[in-house]
């Protein structure tokens, strides 16, 4: 069986008494999408964050692609392969969607940033830019002001600025939070297509996109896994249900998997 792409193990994390990250497996194969589900509290942001680098684990082990990462910087992992949209847009408003992009292939490259008046004109920054707001269906879009951008178009952006690092793992987080739902359906159908070329692990509250997209979910409560299979076994899981929901929602769960709204 081949090695998982990246492979968490016992990974906890803790705020004071609060225990975010609670013993932690986690196995993501090479191009999958898999998700990441459960309620609010439930520490999805916090373990993205640790996969990340952004924050540091108690304890326990993150390998990418067979190598340790556990205590790899933020950018030392971007340069293996991992790539990060966040929960929150956080974009340059004031300058174009391919402006932002190019910053975002400028910062990957380790180009500084004291001309960059004189790098937009190099083709080597806004080529594969133009490249990256394609693949998110933004090409049209390249010269308009992020401020004039809807919010759909905003977390598209933010994905294409991520896949300006040619990553080989996509760490998605909620990029459907506050869309309506032609954006979701927008945004489902860019994720469709990342996924025939890239593995993603995407955090979602929104389970119609969940279990459109996803090979494989791990649910978590309380930050802890209690859960992790095919859709078909999480969708039938009595006690994904019974955690996720209550059990006052579980019939109102039935067509659309574990309802869309709850997380």
């Amino acid at each position: 069986m081949a090695e998982p792409l990246l492979r968490v193990d016992g990974l906890t994390k803790r705020f004071g008494g609060v225990v975010a990250s609670d013993d932690i497996m986690l196995d993501v194969s090479a191009g999958e999408l898999h998700a990441i589900i459960g309620p609010n509290g439930a520490g999805k942001t916090t373990l993205i964050g640790q996969l990340q680098g952004e924050i540091a684990p108690n304890s326990g082990r993150i390998a990418f692609d067979g190598r340790d990462i556990t205590a790899l910087p933020v950018y030392d992992r971007s340069m293996l392969g991992l790539a990060r949209s966040f929960q929150i847009t956080s974009l340059f408003r004031d300058f174009t969607a391919l402006d932002n992009v190019a910053l975002a292939v400028q910062a990957h490259a380790g180009h500084s940033f004291r001309f960059w008046r004189n790098a937009r004109a190099e083709s080597e920054l806004r080529d594969p830019a133009r490249a990256a707001l394609k693949r998110v269906g933004l090409e049209g879009r390249a010269d308009v002001i992020v401020s004039s951008l809807s919010h759909g178009e905003q977390r598209q952006l933010e994905i294409a600025m991520a896949l300006a690092s040619r990553p080989r793992l996509l760490l998605l987080d909620e990029p459907m939070a506050g869309l309506g739902a032609e954006e979701s359906a927008r945004m489902v159908q860019t994720l469709r297509e990342l996924k025939q070329e890239l593995t993603i692990l995407l955090i979602e509250h929104d389970m119609e996109a969940v279990f459109a997209l996803a090979d494989r979910i791990t649910v978590l409560v309380y930050g802890r896994v209690i859960a992790s299979g095919a859709p078909a076994d999480i969708r039938a899981n009595e006690e994904v249900r019974q955690a996720y929901l209550g059990e006052q929602e579980v019939v109102q769960a039935q067509g659309a998997g574990l309802g869309a709204t709850h997380g």
